[in-house]
């Protein structure tokens, strides 16, 4: 082809490949197991076993069983109550405020993110529950969907973490690390909301809402107490030593399967046939993706394609910050066509290498890595959350986009922040560990 070395032609067949496959609109993980087949033809590596091989070690990994129990413990969150007293708990103590349906919206949204670890199950509990009563009470619409939006994301940044999960197996880095390096970022995440949605009140009027007595206060976290003793079974295990990532998935599952039956005696046994049903959908999703990456990831391997870009960005590697910049700022225009997943199984592989090499810590790598993938889940056009509120909340994409440029802003500028200082990430990570 051209003259070039089977490893270019290998790097220019990845490139256009996946451009045009998802130029046309075809499923991901098929586009990914489809280019690595091509890839595999120009490095003369063709071989239908080794691909068959390469799809099943995709998803034979122990790791990635957190996968399926955590969207599995955030569903049944959703069916079984425990969102929802989230929400009320955070209402009855900020919802007096100004504006206070906004501040409700983030405080639930942290507290969430500390259970599920899925950006999608957290938003539409959120967008659910709240759009409505902000709608209601005369907020604006557009901004009201931008912050639940905004706040739907801090879910893969705050253990527990199923992009984590992925990026770890994908990476060989410490699922365990990485989810102590989000407790910190995710808690930025918040404050940012919380300043941004100051900003945004100044030209709004709105109602003031009663306060509620300190005895209504406490009933509703009274209420909450078990969805609060989620996360704390849930880190302090981990933390402790008393079970592995990959294990806090299940006991997630289970403590919220009981809490949804026994506890709050909201769901019914008829439905979580319905609650699995959803569950195992979205985890075979999550899975094919995997074994497509997988068969894509081991020919990129074999044409040393990190080597190949390591080349192209061999200067930068004598200053890491501006060596981050860069690959942030690449990140950021690949958000805006790519999901999440996708984007940690095509580029983490590809670029930690080179982070390393640069004298990058590996965790901290990641932490920015899957921060600025969850950041493109709000940066449109394709902006999967940004979807998902839109459909919830019957109205124009275009409006909800409209509503999160805000709060976008102000994850950019947190982003730039931990690029500057990365000490910021990489201190507490020593701390707690």
């Amino acid at each position: 082809m051209f003259g070039m070395t089977p490893e270019a032609q290998a790097f220019v067949v990845f490139s256009l490949g996946m451009l045009v496959l998802m130029g046309i609109g075809m499923n991901m993980a098929l586009a990914l197991a489809l280019t690595g087949a091509a890839m595999a033809w120009v490095l003369g590596f063709w071989d239908a076993q080794l691909l068959a091989q390469n799809l099943v070690a995709g998803v034979d990994s122990f790791p990635l069983l957190a996968v399926p129990f955590f969207i599995l413990a955030g569903e049944l969150m959703n069916s079984g109550g425990i969102s929802r007293r989230i929400i009320d708990m955070a209402q009855a103590w900020v919802g007096h405020i100004r504006g206070g349906l906004g501040y409700v919206a983030i405080g639930a949204a942290v507290l969430m993110a500390s259970m599920s670890g899925s950006a999608l199950a957290d938003t539409a509990a959120l967008a659910t529950i709240l759009l409505p009563m902000m709608k209601q009470r005369g907020y604006p619409l557009p901004t009201s969907a931008g912050l639940i939006a905004s706040g739907g994301i801090i879910a893969p940044i705050i253990p527990p973490s199923m992009p984590f999960v992925i990026y770890g197996v994908t990476t060989n880095t410490s699922i365990s690390a990485l989810f102590i390096s989000g407790i910190v970022p995710g808690l930025f995440m918040g404050a940012g909301l919380i300043l941004a949605w100051r900003y945004v009140l100044r030209g709004m009027t709105l109602p003031a809402e009663p306060k509620l007595p300190m005895a209504q206060r406490l009933r509703a976290t009274g209420k909450a107490f078990w969805a609060l003793l989620m996360p704390i079974i849930i880190i302090g295990g981990m933390k402790t030593g008393v079970f592995t990532p990959t294990e806090a998935a299940v006991v997630a599952a289970f403590y919220a399967l009981v809490v949804a039956l026994f506890v709050h005696r909201e769901m019914k046994l008829a439905e979580i046939e319905g609650v699995l049903v959803r569950a195992a959908k979205t985890t075979a999703v999550v899975m094919f993706l995997c074994a497509g990456a997988q068969v894509a990831s081991y020919m990129i391997t074999l044409a040393d394609l990190p080597g190949v870009l390591t080349g192209w960005l061999g200067p930068l590697v004598q200053s890491p910050r501006l060596l981050m910049a860069v690959m942030m700022v690449s990140l950021v225009v690949i958000g805006t066509t790519l999901d999440l997943t996708p984007t940690i199984l095509i580029f983490a592989p590809v670029m930690l290498p080179i982070a390393v090499k640069a004298g990058i810590d590996p965790v901290y790598f990641g932490l920015m890595f899957v921060l600025n993938g969850a950041i493109g889940l709000i940066t449109p056009p394709v902006g999967t959350v940004l979807n998902v509120v839109a459909g919830v909340g019957r109205m124009p994409l275009h409006q909800v986009i409209k509503g999160v440029n805000p709060f976008l802003l102000v994850y950019t500028a947190i982003l730039a922040l931990f690029v500057l200082f990365p000490q910021i990430v990489i201190e507490p990570v020593k701390w707690m560990r």
